[in-house]
């Protein structure tokens, strides 16, 4: 399977191909400028750098969230329409997921922190042997007090990732603990291969068709706010 990944749910806009076993092309930029100005552009770039066509694609993955609002929507939509004009399948990944699989090959407990709003973030729990990553804990939006609480009182390897380790980093519970690591700058932040590779894990009878293609965003949006008041 030849599958193109799209990610647009922080401040990275990546995009990816992959097949079951490699990585075909890749690109994410850091980018202040909004995701509807790079996305499809570097989507051109991955195809053209792996010498294929968006005809060449067998479907189609992308983060799904928790993550920006609006960056969640450009992604989808971008998905939707390729899906759409091609007639392939799609699937949402959550965000959490996938950056768990950046840290594919961990032993031992991954969790993925990505920054929300205030003093809250974005969080789940996966174990991770040599070759799979399954889930422990469903997504989920906690202060961060909670989240260092609950971290510091798990067994084994863990290992943290995501934008959110910058604040972790300065507990000294978490920083000065024997059996927590943080990964490295390249590695955590969201990517596009890591969309693919949880898509991949789950097998083709796992995509559908881009009508059923849905945000999760764990939290309200400012619109829902603004009808409930």
């Amino acid at each position: 399977m030849t599958l193109l990944g799209i990610d647009t749910s922080g401040k990275t806009a990546s995009a990816a191909l992959c097949s079951e076993d490699c990585i075909l092309s890749q690109t994410s930029v850091y980018t202040k400028l909004t995701h509807s100005q790079v996305i499809l552009p570097i989507v051109k770039d991955v195809l053209k750098n792996a010498g294929l066509e968006l005809k060449d694609i067998d479907a189609a993955a992308v983060a799904s969230g928790p993550g920006s609002y609006t960056g969640l929507r450009i992604g989808i939509s971008a998905v939707k329409a390729i899906c759409y004009a091609l007639d392939k399948k799609c699937i949402g990944i959550s965000t959490l997921e996938a950056l768990a699989y950046n840290m594919l090959g961990h032993r031992g407990i991954i969790c993925p922190v990505m920054k929300a709003r205030a003093d809250l973030m974005y969080t789940a729990l996966f174990t991770g042997d040599k070759n799979s990553i399954k889930r422990l804990t469903d997504d989920e939006i906690l202060p961060v007090s909670e989240i260092i609480q609950s971290v510091s009182k798990l067994d084994g390897n863990v290992i943290l990732t995501g934008d959110g380790i910058s604040e972790l980093m300065k507990n000294d519970i978490l920083s000065n603990s024997d059996n927590i690591t943080f990964s490295p700058p390249y590695l955590k932040l969201q990517l596009a291969s890591g969309i693919c590779g949880a898509a991949l894990a789950k097998g083709k009878e796992a995509f559908y068709s881009p009508d059923r293609l849905n945000a999760s965003y764990l939290q309200i949006t400012k619109a829902e706010k603004d009808l409930m008041k």
